[in-house]
């Protein structure tokens, strides 16, 4: 009897449940099966690792089952680990491109609104200019802190419905 078994089982380097099942064999050989699973990888490609499987007397066995499972099995346990870190990897990409898409969807649609208020100030400004209300035409131009983007274009409108006010007795420059 092999005294030191657990001791290296637990010597080993995995992570993850080993399964070890012994079946008696035709003459006097034994079949030995050794799993290992991980159930915190949730990759089901590892549902693709066969088991080691080792064929021999009791004494073979004893003489050289360790030497014949612990590379194999704490490869299988590093792959599993990788195989969760892989996924979990993946899954946070997918959401910090999904968080990139909304925050570019929501900056869009920010910039939309804008633009459209913009407009529709712009709009209200022709309107009342059409009917000759210069002042309240002046004042429905938006404010250029408002618009920044817009500057250029707020001050030239700006500058056209001034000059239909009446000139300034102060000032021959009306104020912009």
């Amino acid at each position: 009897m092999n005294a030191n078994f657990f001791n290296q089982i637990a010597q080993m380097s995995i992570t993850g449940a080993l399964q070890i099942t012994v079946l008696q064999g035709t003459d006097d050989n034994l079949i030995v099966s050794v799993l290992l699973q991980n159930e915190q990888c949730g990759d089901n490609a590892k549902h693709l690792i066969p088991p080691l499987t080792l064929k021999g007397t009791a004494e073979e066995l004893d003489g050289g089952f360790f030497q014949s499972i612990v590379t194999p099995i704490e490869q299988t346990s590093s792959l599993l680990l990788n195989m969760e870190s892989y996924l979990k990897a993946q899954e946070q990409a997918r959401k910090q491109s999904a968080m990139e898409k909304e925050k570019a969807d929501k900056e869009k649609k920010e910039r939309e609104a804008k633009e459209k208020k913009f407009n529709e100030a712009m709009q209200k400004a022709s309107a009342l200019a059409d009917e000759g209300k210069y002042r309240e035409a002046f004042t429905a131009v938006p404010d250029v802190n408002r618009f920044p983007d817009y500057a250029e274009e707020i001050h030239k409108r700006k500058d056209e419905l001034a000059r239909h006010f009446a000139p300034n007795l102060f000032n021959a420059n009306p104020i912009v």
